[in-house]
């Protein structure tokens, strides 16, 4: 036993003129200025956690399957209100085409020229003047009855069987437009 307040003797001695040489068996690093020299001995913790090793992907998979099915799923909604659009495009499209035609012919089996003029587009509005539209309609057969037809979506025509006082039947074709301003279907002309 040693005296209270005497240090232990080092486990090495070194010899005089060997200050903090390793103990022998112990190799002793190159001397390269800028690097430190490792701690000695067994059981020193490194300065970082080693990541923890796992035997299987599992996670990895999940998360792929996870990122996969969003991506599905986004991609797969993304069609889908797509081709909705578009089918509710149509849809509206050959309900206005109907209306805006029969609304044309209905006035017209009136006698309201003024209101048939009202459902032309611009550019037949601008080709002819309502006091001519009126005066070339009038002087036409009159239309007693009509059945409009399905509209074509992609040509935007609409075909009209006509019904004259007379009884003679004709088919008409109505040519369909978009209003530039409101966006709705006008008539644009009559075949």
């Amino acid at each position: 036993m040693t005296a209270p307040g005497s240090a232990a003797p080092p486990p090495h001695s070194s010899l005089p003129g060997q200050e903090g040489a390793q103990p022998p068996g112990v190799p002793v690093p190159p001397a390269d200025p800028g690097v430190p020299v490792p701690p000695a001995g067994p059981g020193v913790a490194p300065p970082f956690a080693a990541p923890p090793t796992e035997g299987r992907n599992t996670r990895l998979w999940l998360g792929l399957g996870a990122g996969a099915l969003a991506v599905l799923l986004c991609c797969g909604g993304g069609g889908a209100a797509v081709v909705g659009l578009v089918v509710t495009g149509v849809q509206a499209v050959r309900e206005q085409g109907h209306t805006v035609s029969t609304d044309y012919y209905q006035a017209l089996v009136e006698r309201k020229y003024g209101a048939a003029y009202d459902q032309l587009c611009d550019d037949a509005q601008r080709r002819e003047s309502r006091g001519e539209f009126e005066r070339r309609v009038a002087a036409e057969p009159q239309i007693s009855a009509f059945r409009v037809g399905e509209v074509d979506a992609t040509t935007l025509t609409v075909p009209v069987d006509v019904t004259y006082t007379g009884g003679r039947q004709d088919r008409q074709e109505v040519v369909l437009g978009q209003d530039r301003e409101t966006g709705g279907m006008e008539v644009c002309g009559v075949n």
